[in-house]
């Protein structure tokens, strides 16, 4: 037979703050971080990958072949990226996948360094469409999704992140669509928009696709933790942590 009064005693001691804290969820008593400062600079990324691929598709004879060019996809995707990582910071909730984010790096320098260190590159689908005579409008694009969209994201992963998340699989996983993408313009050359790059040129882009993703994980191997400063929530919603 049972005590009743042990069992009272048990009752009140499973319904008391310690029974509360028991059957509380993990996740309720875990502080919401919060990264506003982080948010709006990825804001501000997202809106200058925007702004650039507005003011190339308003200076294109063609807009709709603009999403051909590698430069354009990857703009687009880092601005979606991007987008998807500012809600993330600003509410608190887990920070993407670094093999996701991290792919935009080489993506993002692989057409800036052949559109700076390879002009002969600015014919093929690697970039966007050349004019003879550019305008004020196409060069400011140029400078929007060639420079600043790539700095300001070597800037977010610099400043912004952890180090050391990018795992060696990424080496091999990251240079596949670059890759693809060349094979894409040799064997449709019309429908990337573009001639198909030189044997030689062609070359130079499969290493540098290569060669990007390496260098990328070797700093991120080596590379100091930033100090980065956040926002702690209480589980109740009312005030920062102390």
């Amino acid at each position: 037979m049972s005590d009743p009064t042990r069992t009272s005693q048990s009752t009140r001691h499973a319904t008391g703050p310690a029974g509360a804290a028991a059957r509380t969820p993990a996740a309720a008593v875990a502080p919401t971080i919060r990264r506003p400062r982080a948010a709006a600079f990825r804001v501000l990324i997202t809106t200058a990958a925007l702004t650039g691929l507005f003011l190339a598709a308003g200076g294109a004879t063609a807009p709709a072949a603009l999403l051909s060019r590698f430069t354009a996809q990857a703009n687009l995707a880092a601005a979606l990226v991007f987008a998807c990582s500012a809600h993330r910071a600003w509410t608190g909730r887990r920070a993407l996948s670094p093999r996701l984010t991290g792919a935009l790096l080489p993506f993002l320098f692989l057409p800036a360094l052949l559109h700076y260190a390879f002009p002969g590159a600015d014919s093929t689908a690697f970039a966007l469409p050349h004019a003879t005579a550019p305008t004020l409008t196409q060069a400011v694009a140029h400078q929007l999704l060639y420079a600043l969209t790539p700095l300001a994201a070597l800037a977010d992963w610099l400043l912004l992140t952890a180090p050391r998340g990018y795992r060696p699989s990424c080496a091999w996983q990251w240079p596949a669509y670059p890759l693809l993408y060349l094979a894409f313009t040799f064997a449709f050359p019309a429908a990337a928009g573009a001639p198909s790059p030189s044997t030689a040129l062609a070359l130079t882009i499969g290493l540098a696709g290569c060669l990007l993703p390496l260098i990328v994980i070797g700093i991120d191997q080596v590379r100091p933790a930033p100090r980065l400063r956040r926002n702690r929530i209480s589980p109740t919603g009312i005030g920062p942590l102390k």
